[in-house]
Formats: structure tokens, sequence, C-alpha cells
């Protein structure tokens, strides 16, 4: 790393908008490292689960302090949350934590404390981050920013096509529809768009033609080569 000042892309968006992924390619193609904000706020529910209590008792103290058990590994293009020093992917993509994170999310100290660990990752390291509130809270002077929205029904059927590993029912999509929109209802206050923010709609893009129209951006705001 040359003494320049590392740069931060930040991508926002609501729940399954594609944000982690599309970050993780963009970050793929500009030779920068991915920070997925959201896998820290999944490692601390699972570090909050593995004690077993009741998640209506937790409290923004308790989750907070769960976070000295974690830390966030440099990889070649990411950065990956680690539980008492070992990778936990599987266990904090489980439905356990995905029925309790957002409980997690809202609180305002646990916000605070994963938006400093995003913030450190980015002092050494070109990065793109993202989350729901990187281009507004986290670094408000990144010189790009992505907000990406998608319509509730065709995001419900992404994620299920993920999850599943098939094309989902009418039905299942419907259902997993009225749950993100409970979601967005709940993540509203953190799912804001950053005034500068280039709104880019995916609804009927694939996730190649969202990542051309990101790296594309980047490339306008940073003229820096692609790593091919």
């Amino acid at each position: 790393m040359s003494d320049r000042t590392p740069v931060a892309i930040a991508i926002d968006g609501p729940a399954a908008s594609g944000k982690s992924s599309t970050a993780q390619w963009v970050a793929e193609r500009l030779g920068y490292r991915h920070v997925d904000s959201g896998s820290l706020y999944r490692a601390l529910t699972a570090a909050m689960v593995r004690g077993g209590t009741s998640p209506e008792s937790w409290t923004a103290e308790d989750v907070v302090a769960q976070g000295a058990r974690i830390t966030l590994e440099p990889e070649k293009h990411s950065f990956v949350a680690l539980i008492d020093g070992a990778p936990a992917d599987d266990e904090i993509r489980g439905t356990g934590v995905t029925a309790n994170v957002s409980r997690v999310a809202v609180m305002p100290e646990v916000r605070s404390w994963v938006n400093e660990q995003v913030r450190r990752a980015a002092e050494a390291h070109d990065v793109v981050v993202d989350g729901r509130d990187m281009g507004t809270a986290v670094f408000p002077n990144a010189p790009l920013k992505v907000f990406l929205v998608a319509d509730p029904w065709e995001r419900a059927r992404r994620r299920l096509t993920q999850r599943l590993g098939r094309r989902p029912t009418d039905d299942e999509v419907a259902e997993e529809t009225d749950v993100l929109v409970q979601r967005d209802a709940k993540d509203a206050t953190q799912t804001v768009q950053a005034k500068d923010a280039v709104l880019l709609d995916t609804t009927f893009l694939t996730q190649a033609e969202q990542v051309e129209r990101i790296v594309a951006l980047a490339h306008a705001v940073s003229h820096r080569p692609t790593v091919t």
C-alpha cells in the first residue's frame, strides 16, 4: 500500500437486495477487499445464541460484550468474521441467527460497535463495504456510494433460489415477500439512502450487469484499472 489514503466504496440497500454478493464481486474486479458489515451482526448474534439465553432477554450491553470474541480476518479479496478465532460462516447464516439478527441490528450501541470495526478494516485497505448505513454514518465522504433497490417479490425470489437451490413456487415467494416487507419495516430507520448515492434498481438486472455498472462508476471516480 502506498502513502495515499485507502478508498472505500459504500453499497447500501434493504435486506436481500444483493448487496453482499454484488459488493464481493465488485471488490474482486477492482482488486479491493470486501467488508460485509452484516457478517459482524450475524457473528454477534451467533455468539449470543451459543449462550443459550432467550433472545427476548438480550441487552445491547450483553451483545456488545460478545465483540471481544469477534475479529475480522483479511483474506485476498475480503474480510472474514471469526468467532473465538474460528470461521463460522455456516453458523452465522443459519436459521437461528437469521431469526434474531434484526433484534441485534437495531440496537444503537451494537451498530456503533459494528461501524467502528468496519472503519478499522478500511484504514489500511481499499474496500467495498456493504450494509445499511455505510454511505451515511460510516463513510459519509466515500467517493462512490451506491444504493441498491429491487421489487420485494424479485428480492424474495432471488433469496429463495439461492437458499433452496431450485426455482421457488409462487406460494413460497409470496410467503418470503411478506417476511421481507416486515423486515424492511423493522430496518427502515437504518436503511436510508445517502443524498449523494447513486440509486440502482436491480429488479430487471442480472448480477453481472449490476457489477458492471458499479465497476464503471468506480472507474469514473478513481480512474484505476480493473484487475484481470
